[in-house]
């Protein structure tokens, strides 16, 4: 598995006193998203990783959070907020903010942008560039959700190769060890055997589902006995009209 790339402070330039150090706990600066479409595909996302690596310590996964790597460590400058983006072999904790020059220097493992009008072109120019160059950020992803435009890359000697789908349109993330593609609509994972992986709310659906199904087959039972009774002492008492007791038999 690749690693994504660490910081590379710049100190001899610069004298300590000159060097500002933000506090910990920077809040973050990205603006509201655009659209429902952009916040519900975000959360869908990241609710979806939490869930499926719930047994998991050693990941970050955030969206719409800014992302500050100043080399001078300064908040006024170097930022960045994917829309998505996952950190692997860090604290699993909430944050206001990621702070590359707090967290050892770690840049997040995969990134995914959600493309609009105003912003595909910045995330297909500048932004790749900058995860390639500066994050080094093995997995770059973009999705459109209006068009369902579906692209990934994957760093290889520190240039983005593009990832090549499978017959069904998905995508391979290395890193994540699951495949990216699009299901009714919407940016979704799934396993490496093409499993989708459910949502709580559609996990909750799927067991409501076998709780009716197993009720109804428990019901269809209790009918397939009860007409068997009856079709007992149907037969009973036709034996008993021509006479024939079964107890005699």
């Amino acid at each position: 598995m690749s690693e994504a790339g660490t910081i590379e402070i710049i100190s001899d330039e610069i004298s300590e006193e000159e060097v500002i150090f933000p506090p910990g706990d920077i809040l973050s600066d990205e603006p509201p998203l655009e659209s429902d479409l952009h916040r519900e595909q975000i959360d869908l996302l990241i609710r979806i990783l939490k869930l499926w690596w719930r047994e998991r310590q050693d990941f970050y996964a955030s969206g719409n959070l800014t992302i500050y790597y100043s080399p001078n460590q300064k908040k006024s400058e170097k930022f960045r907020g994917p829309d998505f983006f996952v950190v692997l072999g860090t604290e699993k904790k909430d944050r206001k903010s990621w702070v590359v020059w707090q967290e050892d220097g770690k840049y997040p493992n995969v990134i995914v942008e959600i493309l609009s009008s105003s912003t595909a072109a910045v995330d297909k120019g500048l932004k790749k560039q900058v995860y390639q160059d500066t994050f080094r950020t093995p997995d770059y992803f973009w999705f459109h959700p209006v068009t369902m435009e579906l692209q990934g890359f994957h760093l290889v000697d520190g240039k983005y190769q593009e990832i090549q789908p499978t017959t069904d349109g998905c995508l391979w993330s290395q890193q994540l060890e699951l495949y990216l593609g699009v299901y009714e609509g919407k940016l979704r994972f799934f396993t490496s055997e093409n499993q989708l992986i459910l949502s709580s709310e559609e996990l909750a659906q799927e067991e409501t589902l076998r709780a009716q199904q197993a009720e109804e087959r428990a019901q269809q039972a209790e009918e397939r006995a009860q007409q068997a009774e009856q079709e007992i002492a149907r037969l009973r008492e036709v034996l008993r009209i021509q006479g024939i007791e079964l107890e005699n038999i």
